[in-house]
């Protein structure tokens, strides 16, 4: 990470911004002490692709019927008792 006095910020500001653009974070400092951080902006992240599809309305009619049912290790329980008895 980058740091610059702030007397060197006064005189270099259009050319430290784009550094910290390409380059990462810049500290400011007076006397030696750090005083702020010139961060570029980062666009928020999209969402991944599943997260942002609709899906068809005759799968959602699928899927609604697909709520609840038998838990799957109950199923399974089950299946294993009956083959011990």
């Amino acid at each position: 990470m980058k740091t610059v006095s702030i007397h060197e910020l006064h005189e270099r500001t259009d050319d430290l911004v784009r550094q910290a653009v390409r380059h990462g974070d810049i500290i400011i400092t007076d006397g030696g002490e750090p005083l702020a951080k010139i961060v570029a902006h980062q666009p928020p992240p999209k969402a991944p692709y599943f997260a942002r599809r609709k899906l068809n309305p005759d799968m959602e009619a699928v899927i609604s019927k697909l709520v609840g049912g038998t838990d799957s290790t109950i199923a399974i329980s089950e299946d294993r008792e009956d083959r011990y008895k």
